[in-house]
């Protein structure tokens, strides 16, 4: 059953995360189309900078899920240079819980201001607003999947725990003791440890 969810749990971040991606190409071209319509042609697009903003909050909703998945939102170092490492599943557990309870007032206020301004339109352009707020708890549901996931791979041995870019993991990846792969390398190994510890 773990397995099974990490599974998809790995392509759905991946999914978000191409996602993301193509939103950023979007919102950087349509950037791009508002200065030359409004510095080269005279003629600004009333339609461009709108849409641009709402891919790019599209962006930074679905680029969410990836970063909490690598444990890259809430990174406190020294945090894990003071937690003997016998704790530091203890310490992934707390972070995790936190951010869990960040994701879920983020879904749950979500869902309500998406359906509050469902029946306003976005300037220049006949669509609803609520698409772009629809980011809010979109993002927040696959970062939520993520999070949980991340645990499980902790709880269960897949992956390991404690930052991944401090200086003890870098001179353990070197002398081969600890392999560190990012979360979005390679899809999960369901029999072996396949990950190093990104940091939470």
């Amino acid at each position: 059953m773990v397995s099974w969810f990490l599974r998809f749990e790995y392509w759905l971040t991946r999914l978000a995360m191409a996602m993301a991606i193509l939103m950023l190409i979007v919102s950087v071209s349509l950037g791009f189309y508002q200065v030359l319509t409004r510095f080269i042609f005279n003629a600004p697009s009333t339609w461009s900078e709108v849409l641009s903003r709402a891919t790019m909050i599209w962006c930074v909703f679905l680029g969410a899920a990836a970063t909490f998945r690598g444990g890259y939102m809430m990174a406190v170092e020294v945090i894990y240079k003071l937690v003997p490492r016998r704790l530091m599943l203890g310490l992934e557990l707390v972070i995790g819980t936190c951010c869990l309870l960040v994701l879920g007032v983020l879904f749950y206020q979500g869902i309500l201001m998406t359906d509050r301004v469902s029946r306003q339109t976005l300037s220049a352009l006949e669509v609803s607003i609520s698409w772009a707020y629809a980011a809010i708890p979109a993002g927040s549901a696959v970062a939520i999947v993520a999070v949980v996931g991340r645990l499980l791979a902790q709880i269960t041995g897949r992956e390991g725990l404690g930052p991944q870019h401090d200086e003890a993991a870098e001179q353990e990846a070197l002398t081969g003791t600890d392999h560190a792969i990012s979360p979005l390398g390679a899809a999960p190994d369901v029999h072996h440890h396949t990950q190093g510890g990104p940091r939470s």
